[in-house]
């Protein structure tokens, strides 16, 4: 993957002949004696202020290594093959347009956003330029190009970089420029950690990656983390008739995979089994569709107490007899790592199901199986779906019982709190001989009567109560007699 990432385009069609009228363009605007405008881009730390030119919109192209939509390119596998051999192709370009005027989760839905720009353009015209190197390969302003184009302009605001920038240069100033706080239109979720991928890749350190995308270092290793395991699933989904996962299936599960990985380093510190477990049933859940707040319900206690276990039905049911595997040795170094416990790879192995599911009935490579075989994989998922609905509806009643039983016990540590600090401003208050001792007798009398209707409803129905009941009960009856 990361030998792809870094990628080096041959020169489009009539490169030569386009770098002419560009250093042309330039010569003009820096001889025409007015204003010039100029973009300021960042190469290396240093800033670097390049200048601006109008160049036929015609004689641009889409630049193929752009960030933006760098997961989406797999929608159609056979463009996206196609974009690889020859990115300067009609088709390609096409593709590129196609991919950048529509939705980061669903390609087959035109972006909203694409259209205000659009309507944008159109009413107020370009305000900002974009960006391209000396053959016109759009650095900055891959969108903007497409929505001017179909507005029908003919030419394009554009700064011109210099004809020493590398590859690794132009994505470089990409990735600083679509960072930049004021962007209009940012990365979406995915296509954001294939950037961070790729500046890894580079050799960044995570502290420089983190700062230039304005986020924090362990931020940054949590989405790696995720990246890692969506390309973990991708890999696991693929089957014998050639469909998997796509990385865009992923894009609208940013929160309920960043709330996976903070359950997930929390407790594999503790229990690493029970860790990976529910690792694979939160994915499960994911890949299903379930909400956020649903997917929340797979926890320690949801495990504990095998609500999944009680709703999947025999076909999905997976025998932990045999699961369990010899520890692996590693060569050279005369050590065991030990396998996965029966349970972890009960888990794995249902989510192997579950996934491999979607890929065969959702997959946009599913007319490559037989019919037979996408109705059996979509009556997989819908049951799947359907034991999980079971189960997490069984783990929320669980849930709401658990809060109630220790809503009345957390009250009354609340109160004590309370109290405790009450003792402390009492002794402030004497101290300083400020202590209104009406109010304070007033108070006292309000708890008397709170603590005599605590005292009603605790002695009801216990036949055994314990030593705090019993002597809140005794202490009640003292004070009425």
């Amino acid at each position: 993957m990361g030998t792809e990432m870094l990628r080096e385009f041959a020169p489009p069609p009539r490169a030569a002949e386009f770098s002419e009228l560009v250093k042309k363009r330039v010569e003009e605007v820096k001889n025409s004696g007015g204003t010039r405008e100029t973009v300021t881009v960042d190469r290396n730390d240093q800033q670097l202020h390049v200048e601006v030119v109008d160049l036929p919109l015609d004689g641009l192209f889409f630049n193929p290594g752009t960030h933006r939509i760098r997961a989406q390119r797999g929608h159609d596998p056979a463009l996206n093959d196609a974009l690889d051999r020859d990115p300067w192709s009609a088709e390609s370009q096409d593709y590129l347009k196609f991919l950048l005027q529509a939705e980061p989760a669903n390609p087959n839905r035109r972006d909203t956003d694409f259209d205000k720009l659009k309507d944008d353009l159109q009413q107020f015209g370009q305000n900002d330029p974009g960006l391209v190197t000396h053959h016109g390969i759009l650095v900055n302003g891959n969108t903007r190009a497409a929505a001017l184009r179909e507005i029908g302009a003919q030419s394009m605001r554009v700064g011109v970089l210099p004809e020493s920038f590398t590859w690794a240069d132009i994505n470089a100033v990409e990735l600083s420029l679509q960072l930049r706080t004021d962007r209009r239109r940012p990365y979406s979720y995915i296509n954001r950690l294939l950037a961070m991928e790729e500046q890894a890749a580079l050799g960044w350190k995570p502290e420089a990656i983190a700062k230039e995308f304005r986020t924090l270092v362990k931020v940054y290793h949590q989405e790696r983390w995720i990246l890692s395991t969506i390309r973990e699933l991708i890999d696991r989904s693929k089957s014998g008739g050639g469909v998997a996962l796509r990385l865009i299936d992923f894009e609208d599960d940013q929160e309920k995979l960043k709330e996976l990985q903070r359950l997930y380093v929390k407790l594999e510190t503790v229990d690493r089994d029970q860790a990976e477990v529910l690792k694979e049933w939160r994915l499960a859940a994911i890949l299903l569709g379930f909400s956020k707040t649903d997917v929340r319900h797979i926890d320690e206690d949801f495990l504990k107490d095998d609500h999944l276990g009680k709703a999947l039905p025999p076909n999905l049911s997976v025998d932990t007899a045999g699961l369990q595997q010899e520890a692996v040795s590693v060569p050279g170094l005369g050590v065991a790592v030990p396998a996965a416990s029966s349970a972890v790879s009960a888990a794995r192995a249902l989510n192997d199901k579950i996934v491999r599911a979607k890929a065969a009935a959702r997959g946009t490579d599913s007319e490559l199986l037989p019919d037979a075989e996408k109705s059996d994989a979509q009556d997989l998922f819908d049951e799947a779906k359907k034991a999980f609905d079971t189960a997490i509806e069984a783990a929320g009643r669980s849930a709401r019982l658990r809060k109630r039983r220790q809503l009345a016990p957390a009250r009354l540590a609340e109160a004590c709190a309370d109290i405790d600090q009450c003792v402390v401003d009492l002794v402030q208050a004497r101290a300083s001989r400020s202590l209104d001792e009406e109010a304070f007798d007033d108070a006292v009398l309000k708890l008397r009567d709170s603590l005599r209707k605590l005292a009603q409803q605790a002695g009801r129905g216990l036949p055994d109560p314990g030593d705090g009941v019993s002597w809140l009960l005794a202490a009640a009856a003292a004070e009425g007699s």
